[in-house]
């Protein structure tokens, strides 16, 4: 598993007592944009949509930009308060795990990824698209990293995850939406490597040239969770029960319970 640096694991700041999280923070500038296209749409002014939707065929004639703003014009729904939800919620608990940079890494990989697969692909298929994207492979990512976290009505985050990517893909396919399916499977995907790469399950291949040097990869050991963590959860546990964990502590404490088996078995 890789290092992370606990000081990014903390929250950016403490406000009346709560955490604030970078994930929180991009929950607000998202609804921000929401409350601006309201706005837009609501005094019938259409120019800024035509200006910062993204469309392959304009990115290929050079305007760019549209890679960057497509996801600022936001209609509001009940999706997008759903997505805001996940965001927040999910999106704060892989930044407790891998830190703020790790995660502001990752949701900058999500958010360009679909435009930039489709610019790819634009000039045989051309593609357009605006709004948030990327919410679903976050609780993806959140299921890839806490498998057995218990959620909603007793049933698994893996098996939730599957549920949900099952579902859209259905409804992608019976629609013909080829758009929506490819963003689905390409922002999930890139979510569970993402988290399985950072765990060191997954790896990148290497490419040797004839002149470098080889070098023996040192072979990286899994490390356990954060005493810290750990502290922190059985405290929680002494002071309001085992009840009181939320599904992240819950899999964090099965972790530290799994890491003492196997300095147990190697012990012996």
């Amino acid at each position: 598993m890789r290092d992370f640096t606990a000081n990014e694991q903390q929250p950016l700041f403490w406000m009346n007592g709560r955490p604030i999280y970078a994930a929180l923070l991009i929950v607000l500038v998202y609804v921000a944009t929401l409350l601006v296209t309201t706005i837009l749409m609501g005094l019938q002014i259409y120019a800024p949509l035509e200006w910062m939707i993204y469309s392959s065929e304009a990115v290929l004639r050079g305007e760019v930009w549209r890679i960057l703003t497509y996801g600022l014009w936001n209609q509001p729904s009940l999706r997008f308060v759903i997505d805001m939800f996940m965001i927040a919620w999910f999106g704060r608990e892989l930044e407790k795990f891998f830190g703020r940079r790790l995660f502001l890494l990752f949701f900058t990989g999500l958010y360009l990824l679909t435009p930039l697969l489709f610019t790819a692909i634009g000039t045989w298929f051309p593609q357009h698209m605006a709004g948030e994207v990327g919410s679903l492979a976050i609780f993806v990512a959140f299921a890839t990293l806490y498998p057995e976290a218990e959620m909603y009505f007793g049933l698994l985050a893996k098996w939730i995850a599957l549920i949900f990517v099952g579902l859209y893909t259905l409804m992608f396919i019976a629609n013909r939406d080829t758009a929506g399916l490819i963003s689905l499977w390409a922002t999930t995907g890139f979510a569970y490597a993402f988290v399985r790469y950072q765990q060191g399950s997954l790896t990148l291949p290497r490419f040797r040239f004839r002149r470098a040097a080889a070098q023996k990869a040192t072979p990286v050991k899994p490390a356990a969770p954060a005493v810290d963590d750990l502290d922190a959860v059985l405290d929680k546990i002494a002071r309001s029960g085992i009840a009181s964990l939320t599904a992240a502590e819950r899999a964090r404490l099965e972790a530290g319970r799994a890491a003492l088996l196997r300095r147990k078995d190697s012990s012996r």
